[in-house]
């Protein structure tokens, strides 16, 4: 039988809008937000807490509705999940990580540069190609945009940003006025990181990275967004915790060919240490769970020595990976 959410997934790829747009249990799901974004992003509550309030005031009616969703700027050391923020975000809100528009700013830093958003000129190069942001939300209107390392940015880019943030829509260079009230604008910057890692009480980090914004924005720009978000240094007590996010998504992908695998609480902390780096974040533990498990776990199966209804378990002994196979 067609019941409501066949209809509305059907409706939904015809229109592009996502499916939880259309249907009642979105409700439920934007009360949860912050728990949802838990999930997927350890050791960021106050982050998550902040980005949660402004999605519920926007779903409840109570922003204003000539403006994006929500717009932020995502401030911290790198590797702390300020992008996966951004990510998670776009799955959850939209349904797909391929709804993220990723704009990398240190390729904004000239003057000439700041036309490349909205288009190039007439009789210039690139004319017909449009702009990369218009063009990039023309074609997924709902979305979350994402300017990487924004204080990279010339200042010119800030007037385009500005329109963004102040009336929710942008005209390109063919005169087409696109609409950004369906985006969450995300920006995110390395400014302030030695601050942040530098104070532990709360006022005083923020004082500190406030005048340091001060340096780099102007305030009429800084007054626009929604909030200002502070990414704190990961510990290892998040680190372990996100080895257990990357290692479920191993489980997934063996799962669907039938192969269980699992690692012992030594192998966990022997990761989590081995990719834990205060200046660096989780970026490290990528390449640990590499060396750890999904290098050896590459040469068994393609040796047949893991093969469907298999099940493998990873420890460590005396600093050396032992891998049982069942």
């Amino acid at each position: 039988s067609v019941d409501e959410e066949m209809i509305a997934s059907i409706v939904s790829r015809w229109t592009g809008i996502p499916v939880n747009k259309m249907l009642q249990s979105e409700k439920d799901k934007i009360l949860n937000v912050e728990n949802i974004l838990n999930q997927e992003v350890i050791g960021q509550n106050q982050a998550l807490r902040a980005v949660s309030r402004a999605i519920k005031r926007n779903k409840a009616g109570l922003s204003d509705v000539n403006r994006p969703i929500g717009s932020f700027m995502f401030l911290g050391p790198t590797g702390v999940g300020k992008t996966q923020v951004a990510k998670t975000l776009a799955k959850f809100l939209f349904d797909s990580e391929k709804s993220l528009i990723r704009i990398d700013m240190s390729e904004y830093m000239e003057k000439h540069a700041a036309s490349r958003l909205v288009g190039a000129p007439p009789g210039y190069v690139g004319y017909d190609e449009g702009g990369q942001l218009t063009e990039a939300v023309r074609r997924n209107p709902y979305s979350v945009v994402l300017f990487d390392e924004i204080e990279k940015a010339h200042p010119d880019v800030f007037n385009t940003l500005l329109q963004v943030l102040d009336d929710g829509r942008l005209t390109d260079n063919k005169g087409v006025t696109i609409d950004f009230k369906n985006t969450i604008i995300i920006m995110t910057s390395n400014i302030a990181s030695d601050k942040i890692m530098e104070y532990n009480d709360e006022v005083e980090r923020e004082n500190a990275v406030n005048s340091e914004l001060k340096r780099y924005f102007k305030p009429e720009f800084l007054n626009r967004l929604d909030d200002i978000v502070i990414f704190n240094p990961l510990d290892l007590e998040a680190i372990t915790k996100i080895v257990d996010i990357l290692f479920r998504d191993i489980e997934k992908k063996l799962a669907q060919r039938d192969i269980k695998v699992t690692l012992s609480d030594s192998a966990k902390a022997y990761i989590a240490e081995a990719g834990f780096d205060p200046v660096y974040g989780a970026r490290p533990l990528k390449r640990a769970l590499y060396d750890v498990v999904e290098d050896k776990l590459a040469e068994l199966i393609l040796e047949d020595r893991v093969i469907e209804g298999s099940s493998v378990n990873f420890d460590i002994k005396n600093g050396e990976v032992i891998v049982n196979i069942e």
